[in-house]
């Protein structure tokens, strides 16, 4: 009731056009296409990196209102997209079609997928063909001041937001906030490739508190990739432990 209220007092507005009426019009959030894959040096032969839009004008816009403006409202439209993205990655037997929340029981996995030591095997049907596996997303994290100013884990925000479209649609997904990054890293704003990687080294570790569940397809959320460098050492951090990535995706792609 109260929202409605303040809805009818101060309507919302785009963030990206200020267009009255929601935080994302249908015309700017048509600058999210589909996932496409990028390559960076430290991911290459490590983990497929996956993003929706270049870092700049609507997308750029959009993120900087949510992540720096205090536009919390566009959680839930981010979140969105990513969960239509997430549908259509070549993750261990997902199905694609989101919109439809249908779930293909006979969806083949990945060419080449590893194993996770300790992972059980997927749950077998009918038909003798196995169950799609669970979408777990690991939110990549953000140094503790950061989160403070931003009211929370922004990321971690989005991904739950995502998970919420997902389960809403039949696709079982989880979140886990298994990474957590040092109050002495830097901010990575203006670093090189070589600069972001040494601000990471020893400052980007595993929380056990936020360990996947097994049995999970894991996909870690980013919201910008540039160097790669920060996609490559949560990569690396979830392997220390154990888990592979299937795959990382980002809402933008910048560089």
């Amino acid at each position: 009731m109260l929202k409605t209220l303040i809805d009818l007092l101060i309507p919302s507005r785009c963030a990206a056009c200020g267009a009255r009426g929601t935080p994302c019009c249908a015309r700017c959030v048509e600058t999210w296409g589909a996932p496409r894959e990028v390559v960076r040096g430290p991911t290459a032969g490590l983990v497929r990196v996956f993003t929706l839009a270049r870092y700049r004008g609507v997308g750029r816009r959009l993120l900087i209102a949510y992540k720096e403006r205090g536009r919390r409202d566009l959680a839930p439209s981010l979140g969105r997209v990513l969960a239509e993205a997430l549908a259509e990655l070549p993750l261990p037997g997902l199905a694609r079609a989101v919109a439809s929340g249908e779930r293909s029981a006979g969806a083949a996995a990945v060419p080449g997928e590893r194993s996770v030591p300790g992972r059980p095997a997927a749950r077998p049907v009918a038909g003798g063909q196995p169950s799609p596996k669970p979408i777990c997303l690991v939110p990549a994290p953000s140094r503790p001041s950061a989160a403070r100013v931003r009211g929370g884990p922004h990321i971690e925000r989005l991904a739950n937001a995502a998970a919420s479209v997902l389960a809403a649609r039949g696709i079982e997904a989880v979140v886990a906030p298994a990474l957590e990054l040092a109050g002495s890293a830097r901010d990575a704003v203006g670093l090189g490739r070589e600069q972001r990687m040494a601000n990471l080294a020893g400052r980007l570790r595993f929380r056990a508190a936020g360990r996947p569940p097994p049995g999970t397809s894991i996909v870690i959320l980013d919201d910008v990739i540039t160097t790669g460098a920060t996609a490559a050492a949560c990569t690396r951090a979830l392997a220390a432990e154990g888990f592979t990535v299937s795959a990382v995706l980002t809402l933008l792609a910048a560089g």
